[in-house]
């Protein structure tokens, strides 16, 4: 009896702390969430329009076909990513490394407050003291970061750019979505039915063998796992991230660039003007990168962390490009690469190759002409743009209408031609026919090219507070 008091008492406690009635109402305690605009980013609706060619394919490529897709809603960057942008990730790289060798500093050796004193997530390494090492051991792992010349006491020493490694985890989601990845049944159910066997190899790996017949004769075809948890799906990669700074003698050998080797991506002149000889993997990582600077100061301030910052798609970056306007060839509108006043609009190739009549000798300022409708700057011209997917010349013939994106990681020992990556918006050296909206070109995804940088987008996570359906907007408008 007194059991059945205290289960009843139980009950009504349970029943009276609900406040659903009975009802359907879903959880109540979830936090509520608002995705702010990043800093340096703009906001693009989403909508649809037709992707691909608005002029004569001078090429005769057949690369591009006119077909109407539809993206989903984004922020991007209002412009490519400057040297100075990127020289904080490879700051944050040095420091890590050197967290990671030295474990404890002293605490004038560190700086754990920004310019308005409030308290960094990672402390920073303070070069404007000397970095005190005691140990011998210690001492022989720093000094291996370093140049050979380095001493034991540093003051603003040069690292060696060769070790800016940086590590980071991806989820295979493609991999994972596989029909036959997604449901194992385990070994006793499979022997039960006769489907799908698995045997067990004794060394943490086993053998599924796979009741489909390949066509050819009578047996089956077989697959092996390495493991049996979904860490199989979890890819490990370790990215050198020092720009190639090389790249201006290498990509054009028979021209004076050694000012630009020597200067581009250190010097303060240049702070603002795009990074390049960024290859795709590093374009990649820059973004898993970014992505963990802000998720890593919004879970320090108690907030939900926001979507991954990535490359643009190839469609998404036409959507951008076109600023909303229906069938425009530039970023800037129409079909004219001057405005009335005969001035160029963009960095490029003018001409018969006259490279200062658009104002620009080589790369110039990432503000630099006006932005297009949606307010990106240098959509076209300046410097070319990575995208995140692989390039095919039939992509346009299989790909989705809805949000197109064809990705294909080629490993290092697969073909380069398995290995090449889209590029958009041409660059300062290259004629006017690349700066259309549509045109697209290629380079391998482990080369850098000193014409060659990127911008970043974030994923749109829905409808924010006060948006309505007049955002959604279409280029048939």
């Amino acid at each position: 009896m007194k059991r059945l008091l205290l289960f009843a008492c139980f009950v009504a406690v349970i029943t009276g702390c609900n406040s659903d009635g009975g009802q359907l109402i879903g959880v109540q305690d979830r936090p509520a969430f608002f995705q702010d605009t990043p800093y340096g980013m703009v906001y693009l609706p989403p909508g649809s329009y037709m992707m691909g060619p608005d002029d004569a394919d001078v090429t005769w490529g057949y690369s591009t076909k006119q077909r109407t897709v539809s993206v989903p809603a984004m922020y991007m960057d209002d412009s490519e990513i400057s040297n100075n942008e990127y020289r904080q990730f490879v700051n944050w790289v040095r420091d890590s490394l050197l967290h990671l060798l030295l474990a404890d500093l002293e605490p004038d050796q560190v700086i754990t407050q920004d310019q308005n004193g409030n308290d960094l997530d990672v402390p920073v390494i303070n070069w404007n003291t000397r970095i005190r090492i005691e140990s011998a051991d210690q001492q022989d792992a720093v000094a291996s970061l370093f140049l050979p010349a380095a001493e034991r006491f540093y003051r603003k020493p040069e690292i060696d750019t060769r070790k800016l490694n940086f590590l980071y985890y991806t989820i295979n989601l493609r991999l994972a979505a596989e029909k036959s990845n997604r449901f194992l049944p385990d070994y006793e159910t499979q022997k039960e039915h006769g489907e799908n066997k698995k045997y067990p190899n004794g060394n943490g790996s086993y053998t599924v063998t796979d009741n489909t017949y390949n066509g050819t004769n009578d047996t089956y075809s077989t697959r092996v796992r390495t493991k049996e948890d979904r860490s199989i799906f979890v890819d490990k990669h370790i990215i050198n991230i020092f720009p190639d700074t090389l790249a201006w003698v290498h990509d054009f050998t028979y021209s004076f660039n050694e000012p630009m080797t020597n200067m581009y991506f250190w010097h303060p002149a240049y702070d603002n003007y795009p990074v390049v000889g960024i290859s795709w993997k590093q374009a990649s990582a820059f973004c898993v990168w970014r992505t963990q600077l802000m998720n890593n100061y919004l879970n320090h301030i108690g907030e939900t962390s926001v979507n991954d910052f990535r490359l643009p798609t190839e469609s998404e970056w036409e959507w951008a490009a076109r600023g909303g306007l229906a069938e425009s060839q530039y970023p800037w509108g129409g079909p004219y690469i001057r405005n009335s006043r005969g001035c160029f609009l963009g960095n490029f190739k003018p001409m018969r190759g006259s490279y200062m009549d658009d104002g620009g000798f080589e790369t110039v300022g990432v503000y630099s002409y006006n932005p297009n409708d949606f307010g990106l700057y240098c959509m076209a011209g300046n410097v070319a743009e990575w995208t995140s997917n692989a390039y095919d010349e039939d992509a346009y013939d299989f790909e989705h209408d809805l949000s197109p994106d064809y990705e294909y990681n080629a490993a290092d020992n697969e073909p380069e031609i398995l290995k090449r990556k889209v590029i958009r918006g041409g660059s300062w050296k290259d004629v006017a026919y690349y700066l259309n909206n549509s045109s697209r070109s290629y380079e391998y995804q482990d080369t850098a090219k000193c014409y060659i940088g990127f911008r970043c987008v974030e994923t749109y996570l829905g409808r924010a507070q006060g948006d309505n359906l007049d955002n959604v907007s279409s280029a048939h408008d």
